[in-house]
């Protein structure tokens, strides 16, 4: 009670403030004649008087400024007090400050005694001159104010008819009238009442409480889809092993009896382990005679899991979602970028994915069909950060689908455009991640390999390796997987060969960096270029067998091993079989049907919906909804 008595002569005088400011007359006459009966004293808003005596100095002063004709202080202290948003979003704010343009511009020629001073009424036809051509160009198509805009170039105003009326003695009063029922318009609204301020602020707080509450919301959700699938995928892992952890205790078993284990057994057991869930890059790009590979194959291994009874997902309206990702607002663009990778890439693996994808493919939602010069692929070189980092993620995502790489190869500027994204992105380093994600995955493609190396990609990615430290880890092991992919062709390896010691430098250095998870490329692409004789005499030269024993020293059995090969190539006196010949046949590919999304596409989003926003699967249902059905994404 004692802290509500300390407290009430403001809280009264704060509601008399209020009364007082919405102009309840009667209430705020009873309600003082009760304050008084009752003996309670009401206290003076704080800062009332001082704003009102405040704004009423600042009306004079504008007011002196506007009967002087002193156009610079006039304006100097409109632009100070009044309100941007006033002056550029108010009708009335725009024509008042027009027609006070042209009360200043015309001052000296209706109040001058005699001739007015020449240079200081060309200083005022300028500066009006110069507000049309700025700030005045926005009322230039108004039919009222389009005869003022020859105003600036007309010798005698005064005696040119369409401008009678501003030399009226009236049309100066009534102007200055509008101006000082304009301010007092104006410093009524900027007088609010303290009890209202307290109420807007403790809103706005609420708000900004509730849409931070609903980003974690959405954090929160897309988090626990990603944990959910990881949980699926461990656990099918689980059952796999076990499976062929028993059949290889049998096989153990039949060996005490005498029985032989063959290369074909052994491959069969490494086809099930591996089968639909290794990295991309050693998936098809080593085979099991390259060192390391069961073992590499193993760790990168994640088993996907299908789930049964989904219910069914709405198709969309391509025509029109595409309409929107070439015309529509960058952050409409961003959102529906976002939307349609989710609905990829939280899609469960198989023929759930398989449909969506194929939904996309057949409705050509990234224009790789089409040839008009206006395309969704044209988002990838846009003036928008986000947009062209949203664009580089969905077209990863596609490359992580073979079925998405082969739409992307269709059109040839696809590897242009990236290659060419790649080259010039500075600002945005998750841009550049998944430009460089997508072309790893495009290397697996033959073709797209032989276009890659011939555009001098390899000279890229060494130049770039040379300082590993300033590479993020994903930009790290995607470029030493693409360069080990591109040396695996012999037209890679005769690129490498022109910078020889500087390619050998690069990989040697590597071997040594505290990301292991680049170790298996790095000793893949050495194993693979030092089949060219040119190479291996370039790396005696530098003491190359030296370098790679240090390792030995330093390294565990499994690197061990992959050295030994690699020492083995260094010392080699002939070309390994097959080598002789090109390896460039483009009629054959050779890449399998290995499909795998990686966590990182949907990583560090950089948009979050605001409060009521649509976002995600309720925007594409919401505002493109198709007339078929799906198989689900599982996020909404």
């Amino acid at each position: 009670m004692g802290d509500i008595l300390a407290h009430e002569s403001e809280l009264l005088g704060l509601v008399k403030e209020y009364l007082d400011f919405a102009e309840f007359e009667d209430t705020l006459k009873t309600f003082s004649k009760e304050c008084k009966i009752k003996g309670k004293p009401l206290c003076k808003t704080v800062g009332g008087s001082f704003r009102d005596s405040k704004s009423l100095t600042i009306q004079k002063d504008l007011v002196a400024a506007f009967d002087n004709g002193d156009q610079k202080v006039f304006f100097d202290l409109w632009e100070e007090h009044i309100s941007s948003s006033i002056r550029d979003g108010d009708s009335f704010a725009q024509k008042l400050e027009f027609y006070l343009h042209i009360h200043f511009a015309i001052y000296l020629l209706k109040y001058s005694v005699g001739r007015p001073d020449k240079e200081e009424l060309d200083e005022k036809i300028s500066y009006f001159k110069t507000y049309l051509e700025t700030k005045g160009a926005a009322l230039s198509q108004t039919t009222e104010f389009l005869p003022f805009y020859a105003l600036p170039f007309v010798p005698n105003p005064m005696v040119h008819p369409s401008f009678k009326e501003l030399f009226q003695d009236s049309w100066t009063p009534e102007l200055k009238l509008k101006l000082i029922k304009f301010l007092a318009l104006i410093s009524k609204a900027s007088n609010t009442p303290k009890l209202l301020t307290i109420y807007k602020e403790n809103g706005q707080s609420n708000k900004e409480i509730l849409q931070q509450l609903h980003q974690q919301l959405v954090e929160a959700e897309r988090r626990s889809v990603t944990y959910l699938k990881r949980y699926n995928k461990i656990q099918a892992d689980y059952h796999n092993l076990i499976g062929v952890t028993a059949e290889l205790v049998d096989s153990l078993e039949a060996t005490v009896s005498g029985k032989m284990i063959t290369p074909e057994y052994l491959q069969s057991v490494c086809v099930r382990l591996f089968s639909n869930q290794m990295r991309q890059s050693l998936a098809h790009s080593v085979d099991f005679t390259r060192p390391g590979t069961a073992s590499t194959m193993l760790r990168a291994s994640l088993a996907p899991v299908k789930l049964k009874d989904v219910p069914l997902l709405p198709s969309l309206d391509y025509e029109k979602l595409k309409k929107d990702l070439i015309l529509g607002s960058d952050r409409l663009k961003a959102f529906l970028l976002q939307a349609l990778r989710w609905r990829l890439t939280t899609s469960h693996p198989g023929e759930q994915r398989e449909t969506v994808l194929q939904a996309y493919i057949s409705n050509d939602l990234l224009d790789c069909y089409s040839h008009n010069q206006r395309s969704v692929l044209q988002l990838l070189h846009s003036t928008s950060d986000v947009v062209r980092q949203y664009m580089a993620r969905l077209i990863n995502a596609f490359a992580s689908l073979a079925e998405g790489r082969l739409y992307l190869a269709q059109n040839t500027k696809v590897l242009q455009m990236l290659e060419g994204r790649l080259k010039e992105e500075d600002k945005d380093i998750i841009t550049r991640e998944n430009v460089l994600g997508a072309l790893q995955k495009f290397s697996l493609r033959r073709p797209l390999q032989t276009a890659m190396i011939q555009d001098g990609l390899i000279f890229w990615l060494v130049d770039v390796l040379k300082d590993p430290d300033c590479l993020s880890d994903y930009t790290l092991e995607y470029s030493v997987a693409l360069l080990m992919n591109l040396c695996l062709r012999s037209t890679g390896k005769n690129m490498c060969a022109k910078v020889a010691g500087l390619v050998l430098k690069v990989l040697s250095d590597l071997l040594g960096h505290e990301n292991h998870e680049i170790q298996p490329y790095v000793n893949g692409a050495l194993y693979s270029i030092l089949s060219v004789p040119s190479i291996r005499e370039e790396a005696r030269a530098m003491g190359m067998e030296d370098i790679l024993r240090c390792f030995i020293k330093e390294g565990n059995a499994e690197m061990i091993r992959q050295i030994e090969f690699i020492i083995k190539q260094l010392n080699s006196e002939e070309l390994p079989d097959g080598v002789l010949e090109s390896d460039d046949d483009e009629d054959e590919d050779d890449e399998e049907d290995h499909d795998i999304m990686e966590a990182d596409l949907d990583k560090d989003e950089l948009i979050q919906p605001q409060l009521g926003e649509l976002s995600g699967e309720k925007l594409l249902t919401t505002e493109y909804l198709g007339p078929f059905f799906l198989f689900p994404s599982t996020r909404s």
